[in-house]
């Protein structure tokens, strides 16, 4: 690994920048596609990873089933260096969970020699910044701020725990560092409501495991869900399980919405059958009064009740509960990226290239428009991109394959091969994808099979306005995956 300090800095290092190695943050599927990507290409690289193994966000929901079948979870370049081991794909069409994901797949492909050698976990960034110059200044006396290399600060943890300091110099920065570990606050505003962080012992942010790691947590409690997308509704149906072998346990589900909409999706006519029996599934819980719904419920207090918390909404009602599930949505952490000048939109944190194909308040089908390093590049900030869920700032959709392209193009763009970086090959297929629920029998937004899940269902569908127009034909078929729809 290599680390620069000030003192031993490179003096020339303008002339040598194209010999330092691009650093790749996070082991996820992308991080690591990246990998693969420039293994192939053979480029020098470096990946840091936070966790203490590959997938770490993901080990964290291992026990949740995805929408997605194998055949839409590997990367081809990936595939090709695991292929050269002898590893055996999964069936394409069976469907993993986040644990079989990483055990099958992320685990065999970080522990290949040519990727092992170049990761080092534990290892986590605090800044990413242009070596010699802060976010104001352009110049140093001949040099120009484009033209330095971007320095990585890093905390590393020793198998002793021991934590160290230090810098990495490199021509390309590639933040695949996801979403996961910033999830959005309960409070209805954008920030933690008032008595959140001082309650942070009672509320789980994420799906948690209710049947197992997690059952004595819940079991016998009362237990508010708090979110209107499918990962509350894989919270809502766990809990009702164990509402059979814990009979006490009582569910409130809450959401801000003041209606449910489209919600609960396509139901019967939603041509993804699992997704459809988990809207359908929740929508009866509803129906049957088996969960206490409360709609329009937008958190705004949390304070202490006895041996339970009381939550408020910012119109005066009040549940009382034990625990409190928190399926509100993820946003980027942009904090060790302030140094860099990007170019970001100022609503969703997505780059501004992109934000527009993805801001749920202005468009309601998931069908992006094909994109990679053109979009994805800061002209301030040479060399620096942010790919993968992070990519999409706070938007609730995610395209999991397209994540793939974006690396594939932006790699090759590393390499010098701007021909293929800017021949972004993957589009949606004809039908489109629909972010916003399948009801009312709209046939412009029905989902084909081929495609798979659409997004969180956020707003009405829309199909009047043109947003499920047909897209160019596809060169390569993809699956639309979302944080939020990923899980069933």
């Amino acid at each position: 690994m290599m680390r620069f300090n000030i003192s031993d800095r490179y003096n020339s290092f303008y002339k040598m920048k194209n010999t330092l190695p691009t650093l790749i943050i996070g082991a996820g599927p992308v991080g690591l596609a990246a990998a693969a990507q420039l293994e192939l290409r053979n480029e020098a690289y470096v990946v840091v990873e936070a966790g203490s193994q590959v997938g770490a966000s993901i080990r964290k929901w291992a026990h949740v089933p995805v929408f997605s079948p194998w055949r839409y979870m590997v990367d081809e370049a990936a595939q090709a260096l695991l292929a050269q081991t002898g590893w055996v794909a999964p069936d394409g069409e069976s469907y993993p969970t986040g644990g079989e994901f990483v055990q099958r797949y992320l685990e065999p492909l970080g522990a290949l020699p040519a990727i092992h050698k170049n990761l080092r976990l534990n290892t986590r960034v605090t800044h990413v910044v242009r070596d010699g110059y802060d976010k104001l200044k352009s110049r140093t006396g001949k040099g120009k701020r484009e033209d330095a290399p971007l320095m990585v600060t890093i905390e590393a943890q020793n198998a002793d725990g021991i934590i160290s300091e230090g810098q990495i110099l490199a021509k390309a920065v590639i933040d695949a560092s996801g979403t996961y570990e910033t999830p959005n606050p309960l409070g209805a505003s954008g920030v933690p409501a008032l008595g959140e962080r001082a309650h942070a012992n009672r509320i789980f942010y994420g799906i948690p495991s209710v049947l197992a790691n997690d059952r004595v947590r819940y079991a016998n409690k009362r237990v508010m869900v708090v979110g209107s997308g499918h990962s509350a509704f894989n919270v809502i149906l766990e809990l009702v399980k164990l509402t059979q072998s814990a009979p006490d346990t009582h569910i409130e589900w809450a959401i801000r919405r003041s209606d449910f909409g489209q919600m609960f999706g396509g139901l019967s006519d939603d041509q993804l059958a699992a997704r459809g029996e988990l809207g359908a599934n929740a929508k009866r819980l509803i129906d049957n009064g088996t969960v206490k719904m409360h709609t329009g419920f937008k958190i705004a207090q949390l304070a202490q009740a006895g041996e339970q918390v009381r939550v408020m909404s910012d119109d005066g009602r009040e549940v009382l509960v034990d625990e409190i599930v928190a399926c509100t949505g993820f946003r980027p952490n942009l904090e060790m990226l302030r140094e860099l000048r990007l170019d970001l939109d100022d609503r969703n944190e997505a780059p501004r290239a992109l934000a527009g194909a993805i801001d749920p308040n202005l468009h309601s089908c998931g069908s992006v428009p094909p994109h990679g390093y053109n979009e994805l590049k800061h002209e301030a900030e040479p060399g620096f991109y942010v790919v993968g869920m992070k990519s999409y700032g706070r938007a609730p959709t995610f395209l999991m394959l397209t994540g793939y392209e974006q690396v594939r193009s932006i790699t090759a763009a590393i390499a010098g091969d701007m021909k293929a970086a800017l021949d972004v090959r993957l589009v949606l297929p004809e039908t489109g994808v629909c972010n916003a629920g399948l009801g009312g029998g709209g046939a412009c937004c029905a989902v084909d099979p081929a495609i798979g899940a659409t997004a969180e269902q956020t707003s009405d569908c829309g199909c009047n306005t043109g947003c499920c127009a047909e897209p160019a034909a596809p060169s390569k078929t993809s699956k639309l995956i979302s944080i939020d729809s990923l899980f069933r």
